[in-house]
């Protein structure tokens, strides 16, 4: 069921200039975004880019240690979002670089809530093309250890997320 909510073209340049990995300078890449969040216009009509709700490349290191903590610590425990989460992880093979598209429901989100976010979902989800990689979180215990997102990633050849073994 769709429900009639568009997307704003800001969330379509955020993931465009997040797929893309064109050479860029060191500094150019600083500014690259290594997760953002997505949510509801207070009118609901519109899927925007939730405002302060980003980790960029160049925070890591300064003022994020670890992304995937940090990520995690961004997301409401009261109300859902979509998150965007740019992953790196090795195989036993390669190193690697996916997106990941979060569907944030928490048990705790009014139903409402749930229900405008889960019937949004497609429209966001037509404009991320290319996207391998779709997850739906329903609380913090499904989330807080990276070892879920490393089999979502997969499976057990993943041997690191974010540098850290795991």
């Amino acid at each position: 069921m769709a429900s009639g909510v568009t997307v704003n073209d800001e969330v379509i340049k955020v993931f465009n200039d997040m797929k893309v990995r064109k050479s860029s300078t060191p500094e150019e890449v600083k500014k690259r975004k290594k997760a953002v969040l997505f949510c509801l216009s207070d009118d609901k009509k519109k899927i925007i880019v939730e405002e302060g709700k980003e980790i960029l490349v160049g925070d890591i290191g300064e003022t994020v240690d670890d992304p995937y903590t940090s990520f995690v610590k961004l997301l409401p425990l009261n109300d859902c979002r979509y998150g965007l989460y740019d992953a790196t992880y090795e195989t036993r093979e390669s190193k690697k670089e996916d997106l990941v598209f979060i569907f944030w429901a928490p048990e705790s989100a009014p139903l409402k809530s749930k229900m405008i976010y889960a019937s949004s979902k497609d429209a966001i989800k037509k404009k991320f093309t290319g996207i391998k990689h779709e997850w739906q979180v329903n609380g913090l215990d499904d989330i807080q250890d990276r070892s879920t997102l490393a089999q979502k990633l997969g499976g057990n050849v993943v041997v690191s997320l974010e540098g850290r073994p795991l």
